[in-house]
């Protein structure tokens, strides 16, 4: 079964890439003050991705059990699975029946039985649309820290996948910046011009080369892509730094 989030074929296999393929990024070298090797990720998403999500639950999974050999920066930036997704959301399950046919029943199955493998109960249920309010305010967190960046990502994600959240809903967007601490968010979110120009230029620089996600590009030098268990995670950390 193709993965909903990989609308091309995709390699599944750690790889290094081309100079040409480089995404520009830091360096690994040590980690600040701790001398620890530093394992930094870009993590190319779309917030109605759900092998995204499984791919986050599993690389904090791997990321847990690392934090004794290495030092950790995870960014994540936007790609959009549809770009003409509607602003004013359709109902979610119509539109994957839509969109997959005969299939769509059979990746909802697949999909409750992949979310409950990493302790989750995927919903179906609420309306789906437009994710560029999201990649907005992803941005706007990342510039208040990765820690917080990161921390509300697992909540888009929470609401989205598993409480029937409309991705689109300002209120949802907000109440999830205010879980995780992100400051003035209901501000930055009123303008609907902030963060479009910093979205579109992450776009060119780490989403336009790749045809699927997530996507994971570690140390600039290293990709990988789709929902990895904890153990390809481990092994592309321990490749990564050497």
């Amino acid at each position: 079964m193709r993965l909903l989030c990989l609308p091309k074929s995709f390699s599944f296999h750690f790889q290094k890439v081309n100079k040409q393929q480089r995404i520009m990024a830091q360096s690994s070298g040590t980690g600040s003050n701790t001398g620890k090797k530093l394992i930094r990720i870009d993590v190319s998403s779309d917030s109605v991705c759900p092998w995204c999500f499984v791919g986050k639950r599993n690389l904090d999974k791997a990321i847990a059990q690392s934090k004794d050999q290495f030092d950790f920066e995870v960014r994540w930036h936007p790609y959009f699975l549809d770009p003409s997704a509607p602003k004013e959301g359709v109902n979610k399950k119509e539109y994957y029946e839509k969109k997959f046919g005969s299939r769509a029943q059979g990746i909802f199955a697949r999909m409750t039985e992949v979310f409950r493998n990493v302790g989750l109960e995927y919903d179906i249920s609420g309306l789906t649309g437009s994710t560029l309010d999201s990649h907005r305010l992803i941005y706007f967190a990342g510039k208040q820290g990765l820690e917080k960046q990161h921390a509300l990502v697992e909540e888009i994600y929470l609401g989205y996948f598993t409480q029937g959240k409309f991705i689109g809903d300002r209120e949802f967007l907000l109440e999830s910046a205010r879980k995780v601490g992100v400051e003035g968010a209901a501000e930055f979110l009123e303008n609907p011009n902030n963060g479009v120009k910093e979205v579109n230029e992450e776009l060119e620089k780490y989403s336009a080369n790749i045809s699927g996600v997530p996507n994971y590009m570690i140390n600039g030098k290293h990709q990988m892509s789709g929902g990895q268990p904890p153990e390809v995670f481990l092994r592309a950390f321990q490749v990564a730094a050497k």
